[in-house]
């Protein structure tokens, strides 16, 4: 994708409002790291209270993962998880604009041996990733030290996803389109490392069902799709975010060893059960506000009540 363009149009009285948002959100992030978690926390408690939508899908995830926990359990990780995502639009804030060095400092990277042994191989990667509520730091940290290109799906509004696509591209090489599957396969095939998240329901037409924390979930198969055409190594990464204010831990995970197969559900399968792990590891930090069960099997019943 060509890199953003600032346009006249932006400064319409109709981005006024937006304006001034952004311009609050970029002095607040000006705050130490400490005080911003506090805020988010703050922020995450009031959405509980008001996103009555995303609470119930949460909810809702929470209760089909895990029905191992008790009623008081999953209300208490379904708090938390709301307060991870209140934490999320500082963080945004903080990947996009603190100076390169200090960014640095709030990370860990651990791993960073596979990405180099993938560029010694001439091998492209895909970096199999997931919707953490972490994410924009993840990606922001792991670009100051690996030079990679993230998927993109643009936002629907064109001033919010210039500022977007902005501040991503400050730590990445740039960004493709999520149905770019040509500029996709390029990249890797020269040996490009691609951010990579293939944990969402995006539909039965490019998926197979296989279980999800044994419940059958609308998997893409274009992760081994892309390593097959691609030739390239699949290598998992996940970023986490510490307690007591003590930053990130990212991790680069050993590539996939024997992948792909000759079978896409069972492909498909391994990446779940990867995505179980990754999750189980600490579940207060990931997007349960996504309707992952969405689309259903055949003949199988909604798990969603439908939207008033």
């Amino acid at each position: 994708m060509d890199r953003p363009v600032f346009r006249a149009y932006f400064l319409h009285p109709r981005f006024w409002l937006l304006w001034l948002g952004l311009g609050l959100l970029w002095l607040v992030a000006q705050l130490p790291y400490k005080v911003l978690l506090w805020l988010g926390r703050c922020l995450g408690a009031l959405m509980y209270r008001l996103a009555s939508a995303r609470r119930k899908i949460a909810a809702r995830n929470l209760e089909l993962c895990f029905p191992q926990m008790s009623a008081v359990e999953r209300k208490a990780l379904l708090k938390e998880n709301f307060a991870s995502t209140g934490i999320t639009f500082f963080e945004m804030a903080i990947a996009w604009w603190w100076p390169a060095e200090r960014l640095r400092r709030l990370g860990t990277i651990e791993g960073l041996e596979h990405l180099r042994q993938a560029e010694a191989d001439g091998q492209g990667v895909i970096l199999m990733a997931l919707h953490f509520t972490t994410l924009e730091m993840g990606g922001g940290l792991l670009g100051l030290a690996q030079d990679m290109y993230g998927m993109y799906r643009p936002h629907k509004n064109p001033l919010f996803d210039y500022v977007q696509r902005r501040g991503r591209e400050q730590r990445l090489l740039g960004v493709i389109g999520r149905d770019d599957v040509r500029g996709m396969l390029k990249l890797l095939r020269a040996g490009g490392v691609v951010w990579y998240a293939p944990d969402q329901d995006y539909g039965a037409q490019r998926s197979v069902f296989v279980p999800l924390f044994g419940v059958p979930a609308a998997t893409v198969t274009a992760t081994s799709k892309f390593a097959r055409m691609g030739r390239a190594k699949v290598i998992p990464f996940t970023q986490q975010r510490l307690p007591d204010s003590q930053g990130y831990r990212l991790v680069i995970h050993p590539p996939l060893a024997d992948f792909p197969s000759d079978s896409e559900e069972a492909d498909c399968l391994r990446v779940n059960q990867w995505i179980e792990q990754a999750i189980s590891a600490c579940p207060e930090q990931y997007l349960w506000a996504h309707r992952r069960f969405k689309t259903r099997p055949e003949g199988e019943p909604k798990l969603y009540k439908k939207k008033r």
